[in-house]
């Protein structure tokens, strides 16, 4: 277990500074310091949802033990979090602490309800991506644990396991082995799916925004220009208008069931669809191929945990995140109980020994943080509607750069 803070200090100093401020814990002010340094009566309230509530008990038995006080989990529904939290933290009814994902940050960075943590020596333990995306304006907002994205995923028996670099080299290694699709990729049908399509996008060097020197997302938005409109016109060449090998006609589960069936010896998907492939007994993961000359880097997400900007007890729960939550014991004990990939980088290179995990591994590392910033959700149904446009045969340039004009348009 790393240093400890002195907790006598800690609990005293949470309590001086915080006096007076409305929130969930029982208040310390006043209280003389227990035996072995902490107020007997200090709590910390931590919201999670059931997966997690029996890994994040363990920490906090060992946090009582150790400091005297009180660790009392609430467990929620994880869909309820990000509102309840948005909504009570302000009235003095919120948590110290609540388990949530990243994409959550610039919401609640808007509601102001959210304090910045500082991991100190122990940000070295965490996957850089993962501290990217818990990060806003250049501060970090929250502990990570774990990340998810997609991958390539291949039927070695049809293919081998070498992943193939290029879509061209994934192109002509299905034709040798004479599948009736090269690739199945996922458009959700007529919604269209960017998400999906997105490390194939940023193979062109056509992010959604403009990321600055700090790693954070600004609101510039970067498809637009020679690259964007580069992806759009592959996009056209490989939809209807040209080789077909991709399709509005494909939605989650056909394209499951394509790759399942044999029907096509790739698909690009997350570890959530592996369960939907029984029928293909060696299967292989890695990065998604470039198919526009730069690394492709799919959206990567991260779930961690955040620290409400109205605790009470914020140095305590400072404490609890960065020497209990973020130990590789507790890390590991959240892993087991909610397996997506870890955040804490010897975690995940010990679990990649399965090399499905490690595949999803190597494609979290060529990927990017989706944006949390509020303008991300003004995205999505201009875009995703562009590219089943495109795909459907539409004009690539114009289509691709009225998109980005009504996008910038929508945001100001």
């Amino acid at each position: 277990m790393r240093t400890q803070m002195g907790f006598a200090g800690l609990v005293a100093a949470s309590a001086l500074v915080l006096a007076g401020c409305g929130g969930s814990g029982d208040t310390t002010s006043g209280e003389e310091p227990a035996e072995g340094g902490a107020s007997s009566d200090a709590e910390l309230v931590v919201w999670t949802d059931e997966e997690r509530e029996e890994a994040i008990a363990a920490a906090a038995e060992q946090f009582e033990t150790d400091t005297g006080a009180t660790v009392t989990l609430v467990q929620k529904n994880f869909e309820d979090l990000r509102n309840d939290f948005i909504a009570q933290v302000p009235t003095g009814e919120g948590p110290d602490i609540t388990v949530g994902a990243h994409d959550w940050l610039g919401a609640l960075v808007t509601a102001g309800v959210v304090d910045t943590i500082d991991l100190g020596d122990a940000g070295s333990d965490f996957e850089p991506v993962a501290l990217e995306a818990m990060t806003y304006d250049g501060q970090l907002y929250a502990l990570p644990y774990s990340l998810e994205t997609v991958a390539l995923i291949q039927n070695v028996d049809l293919v081998g396991d070498e992943t193939p670099a290029t879509w061209d080299d994934l192109v002509q290694s299905a034709a040798d082995a004479g599948a009736e699709r090269p690739i199945a990729v996922n458009t959700a049908g007529e919604t269209g799916d960017a998400y999906t399509m997105y490390g194939l996008q940023t193979s062109f060097g056509a992010p959604v925004f403009v990321q600055d020197d700090t790693g954070s997302y600004t609101t510039e938005v970067g498809m637009g220009g020679a690259n964007g409109e580069a992806f759009a016109q592959w996009l056209h060449d490989n939809g209807t208008a040209g080789t077909g090998y991709i399709s509005t006609t494909v939605d989650y589960d056909i394209n499951n069931e394509l790759f399942d069936s044999g029907q096509t010896p790739y698909t690009i998907q997350g570890p959530w669809a592996m369960s939907a492939f029984a029928d293909v007994p060696n299967i292989a993961v890695g990065p998604i191929p470039s198919a526009g000359g730069e690394p492709a880097a799919p959206f990567v997400g991260v779930q961690g945990f955040y620290l409400s900007s109205q605790s009470e007890n914020a140095l305590l729960a400072q404490e609890f995140l960065v020497n209990y939550l973020g130990t590789e014991d507790a890390q590991r004990a959240l892993y087991e109980a909610d397996p997506r990939i870890p955040a804490f980088s010897s975690l995940a290179e010990e679990v990649s020994s399965d090399p499905i995990i490690a595949g999803f591994v190597a494609s979290s590392q060529n990927g990017v943080p989706m944006p949390s910033i509020p303008e991300m959700g003004s995205v999505w149904d201009l875009w995703n509607a562009a590219e089943v446009q495109i795909i459907g045969g539409a004009d690539p340039a114009s289509t691709w750069s009225q998109m980005v004009s009504d996008l910038e348009a929508e945001l100001g």
